[in-house]
Formats: C-alpha cells, structure tokens, sequence
C-alpha cells in the first residue's frame, strides 16, 4: 500500500477521496487542523501566548472544562529533565 499511496499527493487523493463513502480523512498539522473549519467551529484549538494548544476533551455542556493557561516554551526544562536523568542513573 505505501507505494500506492506514494503514487499521488496528500491532496490528488484528498480530491480523488472526499464526498465518497470511503472511511477517509487526510493527515493534518497542528496547524492545518486548527484551520480546519469543522475545528474552528467546534473551538477545538486556542492559541495562548503564541503557542497553539488543544482544548481539553470532552467537553460537557453543565460542567465547564478548566480554561487553558501558558505553557513553558519548548525547552524551558530541558536542563532540568536532563540533570534529574543523569541523577536517577548514577543511583542504578
């Protein structure tokens, strides 16, 4: 299959597969499927503080979900993480 698959681009097959009864949908990026307009109008993505983020799933009509806050820019920790790794294997 992958070399079938390989034979057309993501959107030749989106084209060739959309509105059929094919159990189908493209692989998205953060990014496309935030744009997505059936995400968008489910409110599925917020971006908070540059950084696109998912809402917490599921949601329920009587009993809100937490708003999302700021997370920690990718590789704010990593000094952290890394010491704490080298700690743990010294005790092994």
């Amino acid at each position: 299959l992958s070399a079938l698959f390989k034979t057309k681009s993501r959107a030749e097959w989106t084209r060739l597969l959309e509105g059929t009864d094919t159990c189908f949908a493209p692989v998205l990026a953060p990014e496309e499927a935030a744009a997505h307009p059936h995400n968008i109008a489910r409110g599925i993505y917020k971006t908070i503080d540059g950084v696109l983020q998912t809402a917490p799933a599921p949601r329920f009509s009587v009993t809100p979900s937490a708003e999302l806050v700021s997370v920690p820019p990718r590789g704010a920790h990593t000094k952290d993480v890394l010491a704490e790794l080298q700690k743990n294997s010294k005790r092994s």
